[in-house]
Formats: structure tokens, C-alpha cells, sequence
């Protein structure tokens, strides 16, 4: 059974309730289906025997649950973390010091990478729970007794979760790897806040010269701005690949926009004036920035001759290979192996992957190429 929270008053009351808890499960609900931003609806938290529910769309003051959350001495744990942190942060100001994430944890512990909570609950515990309700409308009051009950089975098995990973880790010696990986992690989501890098997520950049490069960042920078001023999604302004083709040809005046595929009618009625001024004040003088090329042919076959002794590391170490390295990883150090000026990217330069990953990988890239 869980509690329901839905005044500032009793949340005020939980927050001392927990006050003296050194571990807290931690969930949230939330849509974003037609908006820029996600809108929380509900969190659900527990003290491993006692759970609660609490009313976002109800509450206005949280002083006292940021203090709650965001005390070094305390532990939150959750499950795939990186939304929640995300929505928390946007919608709250909230920012947990003290994360254990169990789907982390579990690939630490070679149970898997990216185990969905439920199939972790069945591994690890052979308790089976219903996912059935992850699509529904969490903003509807009142909440539907499914409802809830889904909410409330998101918290109140991850203190058991927590204690069985914890004790997994310890016999692998690798607490202290997930607590390096949680914070690259959060890293992360902050780092998608950098509006400036998007126009790297483009697909096709690569192919574009200097000057279409830099109107694609203006116009990702336009579109950033559109987005987060409308509250929609950024595809619902204009797709990527239309930012692309705008990029690639340029257009100096409305009537050139009709030989941009994909720009709707409407899309060239409201957005078309803005679209030619941000592609008129691209300028020849401005810096060039930066899109990593795709790997030369030669880094390409020395990629799958990195993957496979990946996949011999991955089954010494007994960890899944997703946790050793990232594609975009891999890509970036090849890359910088074409022009003999060997950079790593940070996360793999330092702690347990500075001394499993990186020597092998030197010493690959190192042989290979003076053979």
C-alpha cells in the first residue's frame, strides 16, 4: 500500500519522516509526447517499507524535498536514472548528489546491459510485475487503480534490488566503478542542455561543406530557440533532414524555399521569412565548426579487429562489451589515429577503463600500424 501526497503540508511531513534515511528509492512519471520539455506528474518514493505517492500537479513548495534529495549523506536509488535526473533538474531545480542506479549496477554485475527494471525484478528476484501502464496519460486525475499500482511497484522492490547489486559489486571489487559511471552520467544529461553542439547530432553533416556547416548550426541554434519558446518538439518545428537540405542549398529568398523537400506549406508560411534571414546572416568571416568525418577505410577494418578483442576483454572481465566503449568512442580515437595525434576520450583515459580498456586498444592501434 502507498500513501498519497497532495499538499505541502504532508510532503513538508515526509521530507521529516525521511530526514534520518540513509537510502531512498526514487521514481517518476511523466509525459512528453507533443512537448519540448517533459511534464512531471508524479514521483514515487520509498524507505523500503513504507511508499508514497506525490502529486506533482498539487504541490507548489519542494524547499524541503531538494534538501531531502540533494543531501550528500544519502543515497537515492533508481533505476535508468537519465530521464528522471533530466525531468527532476527541469521541472524542480532538483539535482541528487548521491545516485545508485540498479541498471548500471547490473551491467557492472554481468547481468546484463540496458535489463529493463521488470526483467531485473525477474532475474534477480523472480518477482514478475506489470508494465502495462508505461503509456498512459499520468497528467488524468484521478489516477486509475492500475495506475497506482504500476507507480507504486516502481519503488518498492528497489531497496532489494540495491542490496543484492551492492553485494554483487563488492565481490567484484567494482563499487567504485559505478559511482564514476553514474557521474559521466549525469554529466551527460546536463551536457545536452549545450544547445550549440545539436547541429552535431544531425545525421548527414558530415557530407556538407564549410559554409552549409555553419548555416546548419545557426539554423539548429533557430530551431533550439522555436522549440523551447513553443514548448514542441523540435521535429514538430522542422526535421532534421529539412534543416539539412536547407543547409546544403542555401536558399536566398521564399520562393527557392519550394525546392526544399520535406518543408511543408505551412512551415514555409510561418517559419519562411526566418528561415531566409538565418541563412542570410551566415557569414564567410565566422569560424568553421567542427564535424568529425567518418573513418578513413583502413580505421574501418581496424574497427572490427577492435571489436572482436573488445569482445575478448568483455569475456575476461565478465561484463556485457557495451560497458567497455561506445562506437562514437572508438570512432573519435581512430580518427585521431589517422592524423598520428592519439586523443581518448575522457572516460576511457581514467579509472577501471584507463587500465582494462585503453592498453589494449594502444597496443592494437599501436601495432597495427607499424606493421
Amino acid at each position: 500500500m502507498s500513501y498519497w501526497i497532495s499538499s505541502n503540508e504532508s510532503l513538508n511531513k515526509l521530507c521529516d519522516r525521511l530526514e534520518n534515511e540513509k537510502l531512498i528509492a526514487l521514481d517518476t512519471e511523466f509525459i512528453r509526447t507533443d512537448t519540448f520539455f517533459p511534464k512531471l506528474a508524479l514521483i514515487q518514493i520509498s524507505d523500503g517499507s513504507k511508499h508514497w505517492l506525490v502529486d506533482v500537479l498539487s504541490i507548489t513548495q519542494y524547499d524541503a524535498f531538494k534538501g531531502l534529495l540533494e543531501s550528500p549523506a544519502r543515497t537515492i536509488i533508481f533505476h535508468a536514472c537519465g530521464e528522471d535526473v533530466e525531468v527532476l533538474d527541469h521541472t524542480l531545480n532538483i539535482n541528487p548528489r548521491n545516485i545508485f542506479d540498479t541498471q548500471i549496477a547490473a551491467g557492472f554485475a554481468n547481468i546484463g546491459y540496458s535489463v529493463g527494471y521488470a526483467r531485473l525484478l525477474e532475474i534477480l528476484t523472480d518477482i514478475r510485475i506489470d508494465k502495462r501502464e508505461t503509456r498512459s496519460n499520468w497528467l488524468a486525475r484521478p489516477l486509475s487503480e492500475r495506475q497506482l499500482k504500476y507507480a507504486e511497484n516502481d519503488v518498492i522492490h528497489l531497496h532489494e534490488l540495491h542490496k543484492i547489486l551492492t553485494k554483487k559489486l563488492e565481490e567484484l571489487s567494482r563499487a567504485s566503478w559505478l559511482a564514476d559511471e553514474i557521474q559521466d552520467l549525469i554529466n551527460a544529461v546536463h551536457q545536452r542542455k549545450d544547445v550549440d553542439l545539436y547541429y552535431l547530432r544531425v545525421k548527414g553533416s558530415q557530407r556538407l561543406n564549410n559554409q552549409s556547416i555553419k548555416c546548419l548550426k545557426r539554423l539548429c541554434l533557430w530551431r533550439e530557440a522555436r522549440a523551447r519558446q513553443l514548448d514542441r518538439p523540435r521535429g514538430r518545428i522542422l526535421e532534421d533532414f529539412v534543416l539539412l537540405e536547407l543547409a546544403d542549398k542555401m536558399p536566398t529568398n521564399t520562393v527557392a524555399l519550394e525546392s526544399i523537400d520535406g518543408l511543408r506549406t505551412r512551415e514555409k508560411k510561418v517559419y519562411g521569412d526566418e528561415l531566409i534571414s538565418e541563412i542570410s546572416q551566415v557569414s564567410k568571416d565566422e569560424p568553421v565548426p567542427s564535424i568529425p568525418k567518418p573513418i578513413s577505410r583502413a580505421s574501418a577494418s581496424l574497427m572490427k579487429i577492435l571489436r572482436k578483442a573488445l569482445i575478448d576483454i568483455a569475456d575476461r572481465e565478465s561484463l556485457p562489451v557495451e560497458c567497455l566503449i561506445t562506437k562514437k568512442e572508438l570512432e573519435m580515437i581512430l580518427r585521431s589515429s589517422e592524423v598520428n595525434k592519439l586523443q581518448w576520450p575522457s572516460r576511457i583515459e581514467r579509472g577501471w577503463r584507463g587500465e582494462i580498456v585503453k592498453p589494449e586498444i594502444l597496443k592494437l592501434i599501436s601495432g597495427l600500424g607499424s606493421s
